[in-house]
């Protein structure tokens, strides 16, 4: 006789994992909210598989006893992706190993709940990156990272996690371990599982190993923060950098005005970053691989940082650029990062921020935020817009500290935001993902073709509806 009893199911999961690996009641708590802290679970249980196999008899006890599964990695998403009311959460932290960095190769092989840091620094050894970048990197997991297809802050020049990864290893909602281990960059064999399961924020299979695409690291960085007179002033400098760089513009990423006064509020002994207040504010990063950009002169001055030096200034004269501070050594730098990086805990300076992860064609950023100002001030006059962008790739993460308490003005906010997107021919989730705070919006804007192919993939793969359930796809 199948056992489907909570109590069985529990002692099942003890003799798969080891009793200590089970988390229930107060001891799951940590995994019992997200990173906002502003949506809360039960789950059944918390799971900590040590291999691969272990996730597979555990999910195979799950396909069999009917039970839903929501896999979880660091917790750190925004979109209410880890829900889960009554299931059994499976946390992949205990497989966190850096199994191999192969340098020659410039490949990474991986499990699933190793931290982003822990990999950049593996990478480092070598004089690689892997050039994923967030604010999360110190707790955000890899398996998470590829799950959400998630972005940061070097899109513009590497691509998103997507492109840096070559191969995977899955589990399937029925149990089996599917091996696409690949380290290849060419492999045209039949239909890319892997790219199927990489985005899918878990619906279709949990994620338990990759193999990932290092890259050179950078022997030197000019950095900037700088004013322009506009958004479409700062594409203009954007694609100068690009073209005299040869490409090398790592990062492009917009703060405005209204955003460093939160900053500099929310950390009173930071450093503003220019004598005067501007309204755009610009952080650029150029990274220089050849020795050729990267060795000191004899005056001590960095070629890419002279560089751009001199590409800014003549932007300067031609009215493009209204202010520029270049860094002149890592503190410096790195004090220039701090101001971005904080950007999660900036919007949350007041209570009740209203957020959004859109993307917009990068020539349409400052048409889209134009729209959306007066979109929205119509709906809350007294709505504090507060906003942060990775420029270089149109992605837009618009806040709002709303005056109004009325839940269903944060919700004509949140749907005006999206639908100006949309209008503008561009997403309304860019790298947070869908999960569940954004399945309205995938009601309303996805080719209904499109969500019918989708529900198609999932009743394939995952029959009974166990894997995530109730994520990413609009309700039928």
């Amino acid at each position: 006789m199948t056992k489907n009893t909570p109590t069985d199911i529990l002692a099942d999961l003890s003799d798969i994992v080891g009793a200590a690996h089970v988390a229930t009641g107060t001891d799951a708590t940590r995994w019992s909210e997200d990173w906002t802290r502003q949506t809360h679970w039960t789950p059944l249980a918390v799971v900590r598989p040590a291999n691969s196999s272990e996730v597979a008899k555990v999910v195979q006890l799950a396909n069999r006893t009917n039970t839903s599964v929501v896999p979880v990695s660091g917790n750190t998403g925004l979109v209410e992706g880890t829900y889960a009311q009554g299931a059994l959460m499976l946390s992949l932290d205990r497989m966190s190993a850096v199994r191999a960095i192969k340098p020659d190769a410039r490949i990474a092989i991986v499990e699933a709940g190793a931290i982003l840091s822990h990999i950049h620094d593996a990478a480092n050894v070598h004089d690689l990156i892997f050039p994923l970048y967030f604010g999360a990197r110190g707790s955000a997991m890899i398996g998470g990272a590829l799950s959400t297809n998630a972005g940061g802050s070097n899109v513009l020049r590497y691509g998103s996690t997507r492109h840096l990864c070559l191969g995977i290893e899955a589990v399937l909602p029925t149990g089996e371990i599917v091996d696409l281990m690949s380290e290849l960059h060419k492999d045209n064999s039949g239909y890319d599982l892997r790219d199927l399961l990489i985005g899918a924020e878990g619906t279709l299979g949990i994620i338990t190993a990759a193999v990932l695409k290092l890259h050179p690291k950078p022997q030197a960085y000019a950095t900037a923060m700088v004013a322009t007179p506009s958004l479409d002033a700062a594409l203009v400098l954007l694609n100068r950098l690009q073209q005299d760089t040869g490409g090398a513009v790592e990062a492009f990423e917009f703060m405005p005005g209204v955003y460093m006064d939160a900053y500099l509020e929310r950390f009173p002994d930071a450093r503003p970053p220019f004598d005067t207040r501007h309204e755009v504010n610009i952080l650029v990063e150029v990274g220089a691989v050849s020795p050729r950009d990267a060795t000191p002169q004899t005056d001590g001055t960095i070629p890419v940082a002279a560089h751009l030096e001199t590409i800014l200034e003549t932007q300067f004269h031609t009215g493009g650029v209204l202010d520029a501070v270049v860094a002149q050594n890592e503190s410096q730098r790195q004090d220039m990062w701090a101001r971005r990086e904080a950007a999660a805990e900036v919007a949350r300076l007041r209570p009740n921020v209203i957020d959004n992860d859109v993307c917009v064609p990068v020539d349409r950023m400052q048409q889209f935020l134009d729209l959306i100002t007066d979109r929205t001030k119509a709906l809350d006059p007294d709505l504090v817009p507060i906003c942060v962008a990775h420029l270089g790739d149109g992605n837009l993460h618009f806040a709002g500290w709303p005056s109004s308490q009325d839940p269903a003005v944060h919700k004509a906010i949140k749907q005006a935001v999206d639908d100006t997107a949309i209008e503008l021919g561009g997403s309304f989730s860019a790298e947070h993902g869908v999960g569940l705070t954004k399945k309205p919006a995938m009601q309303r804007h996805k080719n209904s073709a499109a969500i019918q192919a989708m529900r198609a993939i999932k009743e394939a793969l995952d029959p009974k509806g166990i894997m995530n359930p109730g994520k990413v796809l609009p309700d039928p």
